[in-house]
C-alpha cells in the first residue's frame, strides 16, 4: 500500500510495537467499511482498536432507524452482523450494533485487545468530539467510513478560526478528521462485497485498495 496509509503490510507481531488504532463506529454501511478495511488491513494482533461512537442525545431516533438499515460485516477476514429482528429496537437504545462490531473484531483477531467507548458530543461537533477522544487516548490511527461526494473529494477543510466546526456549512467529518487530526487518519469507501477500498488520508487521495 502507499506510504503514509494505515497499514499492516511489512508488519509482524514480533517486529512492531503496538499501535492504538480507533474506528469511528455508526450504524452505517459507512462504518461497516471502515471495520472491514481496519480488520483486514490496518491492525495486528497486538495492536488495540478502540470502537467509539459518538452520540448526540437528541438524535437517538435516528440513530434507531439507520442501525436497522446497517449491512452485514460479513468477508473472508471478518464476521458477519446478524442484525435478524431484534437489534437496537430491542433493548431501546440504540447501541447492539456496537456489540455486534465487537463480535466482529473478536472473530477476524481474537488476540487483540478490542475497547467499545460510547460518548456525547456535550455541546460540540462530532469532528470536535472524535479529535478530542483520539488525543485523550493517544490514538495512533482514526478510521472512518466516508460517503463521497463532488465536494468533498475534491476540496480539503481546515479547522475553522476557534477549533469548532461550528457555524461552518457542507463540512465533511472524515474530511475535517484527514486535515485537522495530529494522527493518520484514513477515510474508508466501500465499493461493493469485493469491489475493495477507496482511501483518503492527508497525503494520499482516491486510493484504490482491492479487496
Amino acid at each position: 500500500m502507499a506510504q503514509g496509509m494505515a497499514s499492516n503490510r511489512n508488519r509482524s507481531a514480533s517486529a512492531q510495537e503496538a499501535r492504538k488504532v480507533m474506528v469511528v463506529a455508526d450504524p452505517t454501511r459507512e462504518s461497516a467499511g471502515a471495520l472491514q478495511y481496519a480488520l483486514a488491513h490496518a491492525v495486528i494482533e497486538q495492536d488495540e482498536l478502540i470502537l467509539l461512537h459518538v452520540e448526540n442525545p437528541s438524535s437517538w431516533r435516528h440513530t434507531i432507524s439507520t442501525f436497522l438499515k446497517m449491512p452485514s460485516l460479513g468477508s473472508s477476514t471478518t464476521a458477519s452482523l446478524d442484525l435478524g429482528g431484534g437489534g437496537a429496537a430491542a433493548d431501546g437504545e440504540g447501541f447492539d450494533f456496537l456489540e455486534e462490531m465487537k463480535h466482529a473484531c473478536r472473530v477476524s483477531q481474537p488476540k487483540m485487545k478490542v475497547r467499545v467507548m460510547k460518548v456525547e458530543t456535550d455541546g460540540r461537533d462530532k469532528a470536535s468530539t472524535i479529535l478530542s477522544q483520539s488525543k485523550t487516548h493517544g490514538v495512533d490511527v482514526v478510521v472512518i467510513g466516508q460517503k463521497r461526494n463532488i465536494t468533498s473529494a475534491l476540496l480539503g477543510y481546515k479547522r475553522p478560526a476557534g477549533g469548532s466546526m461550528k457555524g461552518v456549512k457542507a463540512i465533511d467529518t472524515a474530511e475535517y478528521l484527514i486535515q485537522n487530526s495530529s494522527c493518520t487518519c484514513v477515510s474508508v469507501q466501500r465499493k461493493g462485497q469485493n469491489g475493495g477500498f477507496v482511501l483518503n488520508s492527508k497525503t494520499h487521495r482516491n486510493f484504490w485498495l482491492l479487496a
